[in-house]
């Protein structure tokens, strides 16, 4: 799919996050405003003619509803929050499912991409959404691909979570228009240290991430956040746990599709992503911090587990 959009459109349902529609949009206004032109348009759609409310109770504006015999947006971004299933109505689904077909590219924030869901717009898609309905659309929608990520690029569907990740969504896209110096000098206008990727996941509560009904699962992560310098066996984690070796091992396989050993190496692997790109530490440190005793196992471990040697993730942080 060609990401290189030069007009974006927001569709704000009722009760969407004003902050998530804010970030995308600021990004694009700070690149016009560096540019000295308007390479970037963007327009703000309302499902019908009443005023739209943001879940803080105030109102963007203008928005108005898409006149499809007018010239389209290049993508569409459904922009959700609070009470979204109530959000979407048959006027909404109908206008996605046209925009489909003329084939606009059709995204959401926050919890945008449930109005994608329940038009069957995201089915073999991946897909980001805010942790809190995480869980519940994850078991109502199986065949959307969901993923842990800060945002989802997938063909002609973009997804992300809330809160300021579709800045980070909109730097990246920037990036792959006009380059990471100007990515860059936007993140400096709005004070950020440094980029985060597609690749970063978003912070989720273990029992959002794992499900409530599974105490044995939250507890055994939890242990494993806790015990990262010093990492615990996984007999230890099970007696901790108060379960045998053996359901924990089911358990794991069945809710997170991994070993505890896989999942717990890769909480070890972020951690001393993070480490490596917001501290100053050298990466012989941050592998003991990590609870990985030998270097070589570690440089072998980090890529394996991102696809780059740890070293790449220090350089990336130096041009940041």
């Amino acid at each position: 799919m060609n990401t290189l959009f030069e007009h974006y459109g927001f569709l704000i349902l009722q009760k969407y996050s004003m902050i998530a529609l804010t970030s995308a949009i600021e990004a694009l206004r700070m690149a016009n405003q560096l540019l000295q032109s308007n390479h970037y348009r963007w327009s703000i759609y309302s499902v019908d003619d009443r005023t739209t409310y943001a879940s803080n109770g105030l109102a963007a504006g203008p928005a108005r509803p898409m006149d499809l015999a007018r010239p389209l947006p290049d993508i569409v971004f459904v922009c959700g929050g609070w009470d979204v299933r109530d959000a979407v109505d048959g006027g909404a689904t109908q206008l996605l499912r046209l925009l489909a077909e003329r084939g606009v590219a059709l995204g959401g924030l926050c919890t945008g991409a449930y109005a994608l869901m329940a038009c069957g717009l995201l089915k073999e898609y991946r897909c980001a959404v805010h942790w809190e309905v995480l869980s519940e659309l994850h078991a109502e929608f199986p065949d959307v691909r969901f993923v842990d990520e800060l945002f989802a690029i997938d063909r002609d569907r973009i997804t992300c979570t809330g809160g300021t990740a579709p800045l980070d969504l909109m730097l990246h896209l920037i990036t792959e228009d006009l380059g990471q110096g100007i990515a860059r000098n936007i993140s400096e206008q709005f004070s950020i240290e440094c980029l985060r990727t597609v690749s970063d996941p978003q912070p989720i509560p273990v029992a959002s991430r794992v499900g409530f009904s599974r105490g044995e699962l939250i507890e055994s992560v939890r242990l494993m956040e806790a015990n990262i310098d010093e990492p615990l066996s996984v007999p230890e984690l099970a007696s901790l746990a108060g379960v045998s070796e053996r359901k924990l091992q089911r358990v794991f396989k069945e809710s997170l599709s991994a070993t505890p050993h896989e999942y717990y190496v890769g909480i070890r692997l972020r951690h001393a992503r993070k480490l490596i790109r917001y501290s100053n530490m050298s990466i012989e440190r941050v592998s003991q911090e990590c609870g990985f005793r030998n270097g070589p196992n570690f440089s072998r471990a980090f890529r394996s587990f991102f696809g780059y040697a740890p070293s790449d993730e220090r350089r990336a942080k130096e041009s940041c």
